[in-house]
């Protein structure tokens, strides 16, 4: 039985979602180390990577179930009870053709920040950044939304058939001393999101401007690579 199951998890304990040959502490290892101890031996395929300390309020996974595992809410309890710092909000049950990546049709991405420097009970979970202009802000994630090629917009190292991506919708709100910025998108590639935080800000902050940013966008001039700190950013939801 192949099923479904919405994660969250506090990413500042782990080198990221996918797992490596490097270490133990991802994501990925620590599910399926607990799924073995209650005799579930499948792998599990999440809906996309998530970096090094970067949080996930709405990651999506799939697995397979032995059939005598019929009752899934007890399940996700007995998963629970192994995890620390990795939360199994739903199980459902899916058909065999659902994967978690490829039947994937949107994601969503939160970023949040502050203008005043976070206390140590927020530091691992929101970034900051000097006063900006609001109007620049989003002025800069404007650009984002449609149809790009975001080639200039990533980290090298994984392989991916196309650059295009397209942006749904790319906004910025605050409230109550906290900043948001969503991005929805039919995928991201790696640190995508992180560097278009980054670029925003920076123009916001007028250390580079809208043409520059335009011109990155177009593939005809690269001013910055930089990645906005990863303790602000959340995979919130995919749909499907």
């Amino acid at each position: 039985m192949k099923v479904k199951a919405i994660v969250a998890y506090d990413g500042s304990h782990y080198f990221g979602f996918q797992k490596q040959t490097s270490t133990k502490q991802t994501i990925t290892y620590d599910i399926e180390k607990a799924l073995q101890s209650l005799n579930i031996d499948s792998s599990i395929i999440g809906s996309g990577r998530t970096d090094a300390g970067v949080h996930a309020t709405g990651q999506v996974i799939h697995f397979d179930l032995p059939e005598y595992w019929q009752d899934l809410n007890k399940l996700k309890i007995n998963i629970n009870r192994k995890l620390d710092y990795i939360e199994i909000k739903h199980i459902t049950k899916v058909s065999d053709d659902f994967h978690a990546r490829f039947s994937a049709k949107k994601r969503l991405y939160r970023y949040i920040f502050k203008t005043d420097k976070p206390s140590i009970f927020e530091k691992t979970y929101i970034s900051y950044y000097d006063d900006f202009d609001e109007k620049l802000l989003k002025e800069a994630l404007g650009l984002f939304e449609g149809v790009h090629n975001f080639n200039y917009f990533r980290k090298t190292g994984s392989p991916t058939h196309t650059t295009i991506r397209e942006i749904y919708f790319a906004k910025y709100i605050s409230r109550n001393g906290y900043h948001f910025i969503y991005f929805q998108a039919n995928g991201f590639l790696r640190s995508q999101v992180r560097m278009m935080v980054e670029m925003a800000m920076s123009c916001a902050k007028k250390e580079r401007t809208i043409n520059q940013l335009q011109e990155q966008l177009e593939c005809k001039a690269k001013y910055s690579t930089k990645l906005a700190p990863q303790e602000g950013l959340y995979l919130a939801r995919v749909l499907y």
